[in-house]
């Protein structure tokens, strides 16, 4: 018998230490067999070695590229690491290499409703099965699908059936009894768990088996928070605007403690002493976590009951302040699940360590920014060019520094330069007579105080009066150009002349 059969039979019937060992001796011999590598990555992910099996089924796929298993593998490797998004295209691409194969369109089918997309999941899964009908893995891939996405009925109905196929099947078993103690059918629930354990000591999955203490919190954590703060709002409601309220909100504190009493009865006395037993056997953190969270629980619902018959106003607000520490006591149990589950720890470890290295290369780069301030000053945007002055006036002196303006182009129809953005070129209403030239503008009097005045300038203006003895000389004002005269008509020739 080769080492692949060996290791496989040996897998199949649960002995996965000697299959590991098989497959690891008959790597030595031949250490890029694909379908040997990717034996033994099934075998340790069965094992819960779940970085160890995906290195392994990286090898597989280096060794053979196309070989669509070793995807499949790799695929359902990423799916336990909690790494969705990288399944997808690991199984999309057995697919591809395989498109006949039923088992890619499930493996498909499982990281799509990792991913949270659950109609491409219901379509891979309905290819599968059009593969292979009779497929106990197609049924509970439908099984698991329909489960995420809410769908109780039609994951009930995949998995009967895959059970009618291989009644025998422990996960088909586990699935049916968690779809039951999701419809709060305690007892039918806790004896399905405590069979599958008993036929599968060495895989007994003891979280599952507390699921009744986890609910109850569950439920009364929220139950209570609204309780709780309905009964303060009804004890602000009777202190400023309705007395009656009062006696209306000790009731209501009695009813909704006696409400969440007989939910937690409702629950824990048809589960028996099975979820008792195995809670002892939980990780610490998630034991702490729920032994402390059933005590508050049991505290809050006290001081409601103690409110009803004493009406003392402090108790609703006590039991109120113990609801965010039953929240914080649920993410410490969440916490506790993952770092037991191999999966979810790999995961929590990734993410510390992308964590550290963001705050490292962070570090360096605020580092080298506050050693560097050239780099920092660069980094500052450029301020905008300063807006255009306008232009001078005709006949007004430049100002000091200003460069020499230069002069506009001639009008070659009316012979004058053209007005900085105005409109040349226009021609001039018919029958009026051509525009003269504009008369020089009047020189600015640039002076100094007390000299006397400038003689009249040639075109008639008269020149600016002195400033008054000790005032501050006045910067010139802008002189406005000349007006426009026509030029005088030439004088009519007399009678005698003719």
């Amino acid at each position: 018998m080769s080492a692949y059969w060996r290791a496989h039979r040996l897998a199949q019937v649960g002995r996965y230490d000697e299959a590991e060992r098989a497959a690891r001796d008959g790597l030595a011999a031949e250490p890029g067999d694909a379908r040997l590598l990717t034996l033994l990555a099934s075998v340790q992910r069965l094992r819960r070695d779940y970085a160890g099996a995906l290195a392994t089924a990286d090898a597989a796929v280096a060794a053979a590229p196309l070989f669509a298993d070793a995807h499949a593998e790799r695929a359902e490797n990423l799916i336990v690491l909690i790494r969705a998004r990288d399944a997808v295209p690991a199984a999309a691409e057995a697919v591809r290499l395989a498109p006949t194969e039923p088992t890619g369109h499930f493996v498909l089918a499982r990281a799509l409703a990792a991913a949270k997309d659950y109609p491409r999941a219901r379509a891979a899964a309905a290819h599968g099965q059009s593969l292979d009908p009779n497929s106990v893995e197609g049924l509970l891939t439908v099984a698991d699908v329909e489960r995420d996405a809410g769908n109780r009925e039609a994951a009930l109905s995949a998995a009967r059936a895959a059970l009618a196929v291989s009644p025998g099947n422990p996960y088909g078993r586990w699935l049916i009894a968690m779809l039951d103690a999701e419809r709060l059918r305690v007892r039918r629930s806790m004896r399905a768990l405590r069979d599958v354990a008993r036929d599968n000591p060495a895989r007994a999955d003891i979280v599952s088996m507390t699921w009744p203490i986890r609910g109850v919190l569950n439920g009364l954590r929220r139950g209570l928070a609204a309780s709780a703060a309905l009964i303060c709002l009804l004890q602000l409601i009777a202190h400023w605007w309705w007395p009656p309220a009062a006696p209306f909100g000790r009731i209501m504190s009695a009813v909704l403690a006696t409400v969440m009493a007989g939910f937690a009865a409702r629950i824990l006395l048809p589960a028996g002493r099975l979820p008792w037993r195995c809670l002892r056997l939980l990780p610490t953190l998630m034991r702490r976590a729920d032994l402390t969270a059933l005590a508050l629980t049991a505290t809050a619902i006290a001081l409601l009951y103690l409110y009803a018959a004493t009406n003392w106003w402090p108790l609703p607000l006590l039991a109120l302040a113990l609801t965010p520490l039953l929240w914080l006591l649920s993410l410490a149990e969440l916490l506790g699940a993952g770092l037991d589950d191999p999966g979810a720890r790999h995961a929590l470890t990734d993410l510390a360590t992308e964590f550290r290295d963001w705050w490292q290369t962070t570090k360096k780069d605020l580092r080298a920014a506050w050693n560097d301030p050239q780099t920092s000053t660069s980094s500052t945007p450029p301020s905008p060019p300063p807006a255009p002055s306008a232009p001078p006036a005709p006949g007004a002196p430049p100002a000091p520094g200003a460069p020499p303006s230069t002069p506009s182009a001639p009008d070659p129809a009316s012979g004058l330069p053209s007005a900085p953005g105005g409109l040349s070129g226009l021609p001039s209403a018919p029958g009026a007579p051509p525009s003269p030239p504009p008369a020089p503008a009047a020189p600015a009097d640039l002076s100094p105080p007390g000299a006397p005045p400038a003689q009249l300038s040639a075109s008639g203006a008269p020149p600016s009066p002195p400033p008054a003895s000790g005032a501050p000389p006045s910067p010139p004002p802008a002189q406005p150009s000349a007006p426009r005269v026509p030029p005088e008509p030439p004088p009519l020739p007399d009678d005698g002349a003719q």
